[in-house]
């Protein structure tokens, strides 16, 4: 294929109306993994329009990232992070691909990508260009190492982020090795941050007439999320050290032996102690001098532990639950996944089943309603045809920048 598509007659074209508080707000994805997908499906439940544009060959690399597989080959992964959204395929690095996402970037509300610094200017997309012809867009980038700094031209991943960033150092069981935490927080994180930079810009825009730049990086919303870790370094010259699942400034608030499974406790305060140690058979732990309060316990936990478990492994979780959650004692088992999808609380609140996929809700809650979700994860393209239709492209110029494997 040759040149450009003929001239571009229409402006965003409209997807089916969704509820919520960002109903009608235009969202251009050109973000892939898992940061910026997570980003702007966030959006996507709250109402908002979202065109998510992915490479015509291969589409968003999560869609191959597996075993496992959903029954038509797309991984699971993918499935994670992307529903409520429409897909459109195109060629960013090709003159119609360029084109035609510029055309959309000129009518959106909120433009959002995570390529590495510079690959936006090549495509015409950075924030100048676009709010030339559109300055009340706001504009966002997700990257490993953000724009400004030595790092920046690094490739950034969740992994590299949460061992440079010092999560790993305290992640593990006491004496073993700095550990990965099992799920890609620090995306995650990245992904929440973005969506709130987005929304209260969006908010700004609406007093001003203009919008901003967002930007966020891996590495920063990691250290971010010290929180206390980073505070306790800073404030003190405390350096955390590996806890495994005991907290350094509580106990007992960790995971606790049974006849059969752990538990886990978090006993906060003196009073939630008395109130353990009686429900152990045990009162007279509440008086120990101790244990009388977090100071005593945190400084003879290992003692503690001892009394503790010694009477926890006369019955098995079940047993222990029933009693302490009688009791008011903040306790939980250490569930697998699988019996976290079992429970029947979380299931009716946070699974649901679209176009035959099951997808985990948004944790948002308006007005005691859980927010819909109306479509399931896209197909590759599947939205290609009408968008360029929509945008006064020929069907021939259609054909022509559908490669194999992408739909219309």
């Amino acid at each position: 294929m040759t040149g450009e598509p003929g001239p571009l007659d229409g402006g965003w074209p409209a997807g089916e109306a969704r509820p919520g508080p960002l109903s009608g707000v235009r969202v251009l994805d050109l973000t892939r993994i898992l940061a910026g997908p997570y980003a702007t499906m966030n959006l996507a439940d709250l109402g908002a329009d979202v065109i998510k544009v992915e490479s015509p060959s291969r589409g968003d690399e999560t869609r191959h990232w597996g075993p496992p597989f959903a029954a038509d080959g797309t991984a699971s992964y993918f499935m994670a992070v992307n529903h409520n959204k429409r897909s459109v395929a195109l060629d960013l690095a090709s003159a119609a691909g360029a084109r035609v996402a510029r055309r959309l970037a000129a009518h959106a509300d909120v433009v959002i990508d995570n390529f590495l610094p510079g690959r936006m200017e090549a495509f015409g997309l950075d924030r100048a260009a676009i709010a030339r012809d559109n300055p009340r867009v706001v504009t966002a980038t997700i990257s490993g190492f953000g724009s400004d700094n030595a790092y920046a031209g690094r490739p950034g991943f969740d992994f590299l982020a949460q061992a440079m960033g010092g999560l790993m150092s305290i992640t593990g069981a006491k004496g073993g090795s700095p550990t990965r935490v099992g799920v890609a927080v620090t995306d995650l994180f990245a992904g929440v941050f973005a969506a709130l930079g987005i929304v209260s810009s969006l908010s700004e825009r609406d007093r001003t007439g203009r919008g901003r730049h967002v930007e966020i990086s891996l590495l920063d919303a990691q250290i971010s999320m010290l929180a206390n870790m980073a505070s306790g370094w800073l404030v003190a010259g405390k350096e955390p050290a590996l806890f495994g699942n005991q907290h350094p400034s509580i106990a007992p608030y960790e995971t606790l032996a049974t006849a059969d499974e752990p538990i886990a406790v978090a006993v906060g305060t003196d009073r939630h102690f008395r109130r353990f140690a009686a429900a152990l058979g045990a009162p007279e732990l509440g008086n120990d001098p101790r244990f009388a309060d977090n100071r005593g316990r945190v400084t003879h936990r290992d003692e503690l532990v001892a009394e503790l478990e010694s009477r926890l492994r006369t019955g098995g979780r079940g047993h222990w639950l029933d009693v302490l959650e009688s009791a008011d004692v903040p306790v939980a088992p250490v569930n697998t996944i699988p019996e976290v999808f079992a429970d029947p609380v979380i299931s009716e609140r946070m699974v649901v089943d679209v176009d035959g996929v099951p997808q985990v809700r948004t944790p948002l809650r308006l007005d005691g309603a859980a927010l819909e979700i109306t479509s399931g994860p896209p197909q590759l393209g599947a939205d290609t045809a009408a968008v360029l239709q929509a945008l006064g492209v020929s069907q021939e110029m259609i054909r022509e920048m559908r490669p194999d494997g992408a739909t219309s």
